[in-house]
């Protein structure tokens, strides 16, 4: 009987490389969030963290728990502190960030080589003339010529999630700001339509008086009752979206349970004695904004992209097995080995796919990139302008309901107190123009809560971290929220 057993072992040059190249940059736990905590704490002033086990958990939760017990009622720089250490969604972006870590780690590492072992044999059942075993180890070696590509490739998307990690927090911030700014501005609407109420009620019931003595017409009286009846629901419907607004606050800073019984000031802080001067405010937004930075780096790996797709346009799959070939034969009793050198070449022949389409989807894609890059260059400058712009003007606005048209109301009503306390006018006169003066603080509270949410987006439209709003009147829906007296 003759046997014949053979061996084939491609063992891949790239192996012996595979200790030139580490990933310990990628392989940490935190890997990339230090420089997402540092870049937003110069924006924000705030500490972030990544919460990654039940230790850093406890202890965040510790920290959210000591900022409510010591700062009551809560201010907008302490929301948007415990929005930044419990908001869910922000630790869902930073697990991304730990994803895109991983990526870039695992670009760093060579592939694995693929084994493959197989036998043949010839001859009757029971009893083979020939038998053949062969095992294989093959790789790829165009991974190799074309690694440091994708390792470029593979960071240039980990700086990216980095960025956008940073944009989430910046923007958390932010919405937790106009959260805070939205829901004090609404319990203080709450509390001057309450006042109102009072006025309205003492001028229902001395009509219901009068016309009892026949002093005042049914008509004159249904009149009076209508406006306390409407400025009744007016009031409901303020507090309730106070309500929701606080409501959209707790979730932005992610509170629930025990937490959930903190509260807010009654009334936004006063205008600022003045403004503050951003003239260059789209230099500025073009140097520091972070969603500016990602398309760049979107532009960046797309072209080394389109460089990777033209190195391996028309080779797009190339093996090639080293190794040794023995050979062993025993024929009467007696046994033969001869080993030889084997080096086997696999590659795709060119002649179908010469790689024009891939070639041409990655100039469209490499296109498409610098465009959407020119774009937010645009866009940026724009919301630069419209933010600063909104800034100025629903400043000037707020100011002149407050040193204009509330002190003229006040004078009007004084006025009108003083001639009825002379019997030259009625009651009722006077009820409307005190009615009239509650009007105008409730459009100077309006007015001041615009100027406050302006305020707060001057720094997205600098650093990024959310649409900005350029105009008072996307915030005509809430025009009714405000805030009252005692915590909410």
């Amino acid at each position: 009987m003759i046997g014949t057993r053979k061996l084939v072992v491609a063992l891949a040059f790239p192996l012996a490389l595979s200790g030139c190249v580490t990933g310990a940059e990628y392989s940490r736990k935190d890997a990339g969030f230090p420089s997402v905590a540092n870049k937003t704490a110069t924006v924000t002033a705030k500490e972030t963290v990544w919460i990654q086990n039940q230790n850093q958990a406890r202890s965040a939760a510790a920290q959210v728990k000591s900022l409510l017990a010591r700062t009551k009622p809560v201010d907008v720089e302490t929301a948007v502190q415990i929005a930044l250490l419990n908001n869910k969604g922000l630790q869902a972006a930073y697990a991304d960030l730990g994803d895109s870590a991983a990526d870039a780690w695992q670009s760093t590492m060579f592939l694995n080589p693929t084994v493959s072992i197989g036998t043949t044999g010839i001859g009757t059942p029971g009893l083979q003339a020939f038998k053949t075993i062969e095992g294989m180890i093959a790789t790829n070696i165009l991974a190799l010529a074309t690694k440091n590509r994708d390792m470029a490739i593979a960071d240039t998307r980990f700086r990216q999630a980095q960025l956008t990690a940073a944009v989430k927090t910046l923007q958390v911030a932010a919405d937790t700001r106009r959260g805070w700014i939205t829901a004090v501005a609404s319990w203080e609407t709450v509390g001057q339509l309450q006042r109102a109420q009072a006025t309205t009620d003492a001028a229902s019931e001395l009509a219901e008086k009068l016309g009892e003595t026949g002093a005042m017409t049914k008509g004159a009286q249904a009149r009076e009752h209508v406006f306390v009846a409407e400025l009744a629901g007016e009031t409901a419907k303020a507090r309730l979206s106070a309500r929701l607004a606080k409501e959209e606050l707790t979730r932005l800073m992610g509170l629930w349970g025990s937490d959930l019984d903190y509260q807010i000031p009654n009334s936004l802080p006063p205008l600022p004695k003045s403004v503050i001067r951003r003239d260059t405010i789209e230099a500025e937004a073009l140097r520091n904004r972070i969603d500016l930075q990602i398309p760049k780096l979107d532009l960046e790996a797309t072209a080394k992209s389109y460089g990777l797709t033209e190195a391996t346009r028309y080779v797009t799959d190339l093996e090639i097995l080293t190794g040794f070939e023995t050979e062993r034969e025993i024929e009467d009793d007696e046994t033969k080995t001869r080993t030889t050198a084997q080096v086997e070449l696999e590659f795709a022949i060119p002649i179908f796919d010469t790689g024009k389409a891939r070639m041409r989807k990655s100039e469209l894609a490499y296109m498409r990139a610098a465009n959407l890059l020119a774009e937010k260059a645009v866009n940026v400058r724009s919301e630069a302008r419209s933010a600063y712009e909104a800034y100025r003007s629903n400043y000037d606005i707020a100011r002149h309901y407050r040193n204009s048209v509330v002190p003229l109301r006040t004078k009007v009503e004084e006025e009108s107190l003083l001639t009825y306390n002379g019997m030259i006018s009625n009651t009722f006169e006077l009820l409307t123009d005190t009615r009239d003066k509650i009007n105008s603080i409730l459009l100077s509270v309006n007015a001041k809560r615009d100027f406050w949410l302006a305020e707060a987006d001057l720094a997205p439209a600098i650093y990024g971290g959310g649409t900005t709003k350029a105009s008072a009147e996307t915030e005509v829906a809430a025009a009714s929220e405000g805030s009252a007296g005692g915590g909410h």
